[in-house]
């Protein structure tokens, strides 16, 4: 396995203090077909297309087990909301904590098909970091738990986290925890997004930022179907209705149906008269430039 071994030393500059969740291999970018590793606070958490796992890449995680790291396997499926299976090392039955630029999350192998962060946001969050501060609003919206609120948090920004699911918002004020940060002195609303803009819009309440990470695919408690490739225009349109002068918004997808062209024009036709700028994935995403992100401000 001396091409694992070269991908992970490629990103071992990424790892410091601060930082200990990261992708270590990228698949086809690192010469390695469908398989994806990530590491979190030392575990490993390897990915693969296949509903097998390769017995060579198997035998090679059993081999760093007796070195004491833990790996689990996840099967890249959506539709399976299966745990991470154990292959070596300590079991990790709890949830535990994991650092990105200085950052704390919660993340759990325990919790189905996602664990906790989506790793490939890391430079979006700094960005968003960055842009707010005290005395600013941020939205996040399909908010997950929560990792980009509590960036905007940790920079002063008073913060409002929306997700349909309790359990990922709770999730969400236990990284506010993570990072010393009170939950009561910040938002969080259980509900539908696209309801929740209209809301905000009647009430004329804006923002000086907002997140834009939909699923691809999601139904509401109505039964209403959103799919990305059809409907991010009508989300950026009302995301654009409540946003502040100056403001901004960033606009996500890893929907692979939709080129980067295709996704640029949608938002545009959101936000018709907004400067829009293209970012770039982080550089340990070696293979396919699959999330498309967009950087929206509002004059």
């Amino acid at each position: 396995m001396n091409t694992a071994q070269q991908a992970i030393a490629k990103r071992a500059h990424l790892l410091d203090c601060d930082t200990n969740a990261l992708r270590l291999i990228d698949g086809d970018g690192d010469g390695m077909s469908g398989i994806f590793l990530d590491t979190f606070a030392d575990r490993w958490l390897i990915s693969t297309r296949s509903d097998k796992l390769d017995p060579a890449v198997r035998a090679w995680l059993e081999r760093q087990g007796k070195t004491g790291k833990t790996s689990y396997w996840k099967r890249l499926d959506q539709h399976e909301k299966e745990d991470p299976t154990h292959i070596a090392g300590p079991i990790v039955n709890a949830p535990f904590i994991a650092s990105e630029s200085g950052v704390n999350y919660h993340i759990n192998f325990q919790a189905g098909y996602s664990q906790g962060i989506f790793l490939d946001q890391r430079l979006n969050r700094q960005r968003v970091r960055q842009f707010s501060a005290a005395g600013k609003t941020v939205l996040n919206t399909f908010a997950y738990t929560g990792a980009f609120s509590v960036c905007a948090a940790l920079s002063g920004a008073t913060t409002t986290t929306l997700d349909l699911s309790q359990v990922y918002l709770d999730w969400a004020k236990d990284n506010f925890l993570a990072n010393n940060l009170d939950p009561a002195e910040h938002y969080f609303c259980k509900g539908d997004t696209f309801h929740w803009l209209k809301r905000f819009s009647r009430q004329g309440r804006t923002f000086d930022g907002i997140v834009l990470d939909p699923p691809t695919f999601s139904r509401d408690d109505k039964g209403k179907v959103f799919r990305v490739e059809r409907d991010y225009d009508q989300l950026v349109a009302l995301a654009y209705a409540c946003l502040a002068p100056g403001g901004w918004i960033l606009c996500c997808t890893n929907c692979r149906k939709l080129y980067p062209r295709d996704f640029a024009r949608m938002v545009r036709q959101g936000a018709p008269r907004a400067k829009v700028t293209s970012l770039a994935m982080p550089e340990e995403y070696t293979g396919e430039n699959y999330l498309k992100s967009l950087w929206v401000e509002k004059s």
